[in-house]
């Protein structure tokens, strides 16, 4: 099983609208970038990624689950783009800062410590397990 980060500026789309959405999800489009799209395409249904709160607030807050693989984004003009569905799964109890991130050694590695602008990126196992821990998750 693989893991994501999703990330979304909060005045677009923030994590208490995601867990509105309930169980039937929503669609994360918009995605206009070709290394985040390849990430969407790898995503398997029932594969989990963390919702992490970009430029506002700039921390990990809950996990999502992918429940609906990839298909093409119906913004797009191009055709080019895709977008899968997720679902809330769980609130963080505690968030987990990008300088929380920044400062823990085991996450020195995460594509959000080295490529903070990729809207959707892959984590590691070792990560996934590091931030659920750190955000009370353990």
């Amino acid at each position: 099983m693989a893991y994501w980060l999703f990330k979304s500026e909060p005045a677009t789309w923030s994590w208490d609208q995601q867990v509105a959405a309930g169980a039937a999800g929503t669609f994360w489009n918009g995605v206009r970038n070709h290394l985040a799209k390849k990430q969407l395409m790898a995503m398997q249904v029932g594969e989990q990624g963390f919702f992490y709160h970009s430029n506002e607030g700039k921390a990990v807050v809950g996990l999502v689950e992918v429940i609906r693989p990839y298909y093409p984004d119906h913004t797009d003009e191009t055709g080019r783009f895709g977008m899968v569905d997720v679902r809330a799964v769980k609130a963080l109890p505690r968030p987990v800062t990008l300088d929380a991130i920044k400062a823990d050694p085991v996450l020195a590695g995460m594509v959000l410590v080295n490529n903070s602008r990729l809207s959707v990126q892959p984590v590691t196992e070792a990560e996934w397990a590091r931030v659920c821990a750190l955000g009370g998750l353990g």
